[in-house]
């Protein structure tokens, strides 16, 4: 069985979100958006080792609040740094020797299922990178000013990229190597086709939202509570109300 490392950024300044805590500290159904996101992973046979990153500054904060659910799900912090990229580079420099694959899933996206992470999981197995994505669906216009439109934009063979982004270790690594030379780039999966490695798509849903405002909060609330609920033998948060397992 393939050994995956799964980092969870959480170190953005949270900007758009305009709440009172940042978005991985926000409740979601009960539970913190960053330990919803976590759980996903930290049961999963297949992985070995898993690395949130938050903001230094949250540090201090992070392991006040949450020292028990670090301490319970076996979970690394790992210093962000300036951007995103900064970030990500950092927990790999944290990796295990055991890690053979790498898994970036933003810590608040919290709604991909275990389906979705087993399927991009194999094909990244399969093909070395693969990254969930779902198809444009919706028709693209092109503004220069934000007010007049320049031009419909064909939407053929376009898709949003989301996460997880699983790669093998070597490539990610080489692609964070070289990083500097690439420019402006907007996912880890760009870096690692601009390495000359061809990445998988794989067929999203449109529910796996990332949370940047406080409506896409709502929203993924709305999801969680649709989703059929499964029955756990036992919780694996260590402050579950034990009146609700008996």
């Amino acid at each position: 069985m393939a050994r995956f490392a799964v980092i969870l950024p959480a170190a953005g300044q949270s900007s758009r979100f305009r709440g009172r805590e940042k978005k991985p500290f926000a409740v979601l159904d009960g539970r913190p958006v960053w330990l919803r996101t976590a759980e996903l992973f930290v049961t999963r046979d297949d992985v070995c080792q898993t690395l949130l990153v938050v903001a230094p500054e949250d540090r201090e904060l992070f392991t006040s609040r949450y020292a028990a659910n670090i301490a319970f799900l076996n979970i690394q912090l790992v210093d962000g740094g300036r951007e995103r990229f900064d970030s990500v580079a950092n927990a790999l420099g944290k990796l295990s020797a055991d890690a053979e694959f790498v898994a970036v899933h933003d810590a608040v996206r919290p709604c991909v299922t275990s389906v979705l992470i087993d399927t991009v999981f194999g094909q990244a197995v399969k093909h070395g990178a693969a990254v969930l994505a779902v198809p444009v669906q919706d028709t693209l216009k092109r503004s220069g000013d934000g007010q007049r439109v320049e031009a419909t934009v064909s939407r053929k063979g376009l898709w949003l990229a989301q996460t997880p982004q699983v790669f093998r270790r070597d490539l990610l690594e080489k692609a964070y190597a070289d990083r500097a030379r690439h420019g402006d780039v907007t996912d880890d999966a760009q870096l690692v086709e601009a390495a000359g490695q061809s990445v998988r798509l794989v067929t999203g849903s449109a529910t796996n939202i990332k949370i940047t405002t406080s409506e896409d909060l709502m929203l993924a609330e709305a999801i969680l509570r649709s989703r059929p609920q499964p029955k756990a033998a036992r919780p694996i948060h260590p402050f579950a109300d034990e009146e609700m397992w008996r």
